[in-house]
């Protein structure tokens, strides 16, 4: 036990060091916020009547300076991000502003009639993000063929694969390649714009101002227009009805400029905003299982059938996704059910 928890509580001794070195957060107690799917944690530091936030994100599974460059960039772009105050890139030390504890996920949850405000919110920040984001998405990497490839494999190898021990012959290998050929020329076909990547209720906060206030940027690419909009309006941990899901990618298509209207009709759109969806949460999926079995996170295990469910409900829509569904509901979520 000793040596699983002593190099935590040797990076909180180096944290609160580095703290007492900053004037404005000299002497205060780090007190845990929050942590997420990766190495990073969080504390809230409170100084006086300001409060910060402190990230620690170890070096050695975590590179910063991404964070540290789109904070920049959203910062430019008159979108409300957390702000970098100070920095040790080297011992993986932030401090950030505070953009407070009202995560949209749990208001959503208590209080569902608040939601069209929200997302209202939510799509005209990122209206603005694509909009002002072409000024920097050049800058950033891109969401090429390998990445997206990668990401599909992340369901073959760790959910089918390690979790299920569901086998691949020929044919259903085949039929898998068959659809990540479509889901990625599906992506690569689009408009590439500033995507945010994680773009979703856990990482927006409701703020007094400027609502949302928008956390974990830091793997923002050069990619597919409607990726953010689909991990916005297709959570993996809220689920809406699919007329009104429907109804808010047609306010952000409708609230997309004339260049995009030029190039994308609304028929395109949408098939477009179906099967990047198809694309996201086969890879979220993936990484639910990931985190469970190479990081010892189960909790995300209980999102998947959720999740997968918006790969379902197209079924009517996409022939060519049959084989995708017939494993899913065959396979998958079956499996899910009698592992759980």
């Amino acid at each position: 036990m000793e040596s699983s928890t002593a190099p935590a509580d040797a990076r909180l001794v180096a944290l609160q060091a580095w703290i007492d070195g900053i004037d404005a957060v000299a002497d205060c107690q780090p007190v845990p916020a929050s942590e997420d799917a990766s190495f990073r944690r969080y504390f809230r530091l409170q100084s006086g009547d300001k409060s910060f936030i402190a990230m620690d994100a170890p070096p050695a599974q975590e590179d910063s300076l991404p964070f540290v460059r789109v904070a920049g960039y959203l910062e430019a772009m008159q979108l409300n991000a957390p702000r970098v105050v100070e920095a040790n890139l080297d011992e993986g030390f932030l401090l950030l502003t505070d953009l407070g504890t009202r995560q949209y996920l749990d208001i959503l949850r208590h209080d569902a009639t608040v939601a069209p405000q929200l997302y209202a919110d939510a799509l005209e920040a990122l209206l603005a993000m694509q909009r002002r984001g072409s000024a920097y998405q050049s800058q950033l990497p891109p969401y090429d063929e390998k990445l997206l490839r990668f990401e599909l494999s992340l369901f073959h190898d760790w959910l089918c694969g390690t979790h299920l021990g569901i086998e691949f012959d020929d044919e259903r290998e085949g039929a898998w390649q068959d659809c990540c050929n479509l889901l990625v020329a599906n992506a690569l076909d689009q408009p590439q714009v500033f995507v945010h990547r994680d773009y979703h209720s856990r990482n927006l906060m409701q703020t007094g101002t400027d609502n949302p206030g928008i956390l974990d940027f830091q793997d923002a690419v050069e990619g597919p227009l409607t990726y953010d909009l689909v991990s916005l309006l297709k959570d993996c941990y809220v689920q809406w009805p699919v007329a009104q899901v429907r109804q808010w990618a047609l306010d952000f298509y409708n609230g997309l400029g004339a260049g995009i209207h030029e190039r994308v009709d609304e028929e395109q759109f949408r098939r477009y905003f179906e099967l990047m969806g198809v694309q996201r949460h086969l890879k979220a999926a993936g990484i639910f299982s990931r985190l469970n079995h190479r990081d010892g996170k189960p909790g995300y295990m209980a999102d998947i059938p959720r999740t997968l469910s918006y790969v379902v409900e197209l079924g009517p829509r996409y022939d060519e996704l049959g084989p995708l569904i017939d494993l899913i509901e065959a396979r998958v979520l079956p499996g899910l059910e009698a592992s759980a």
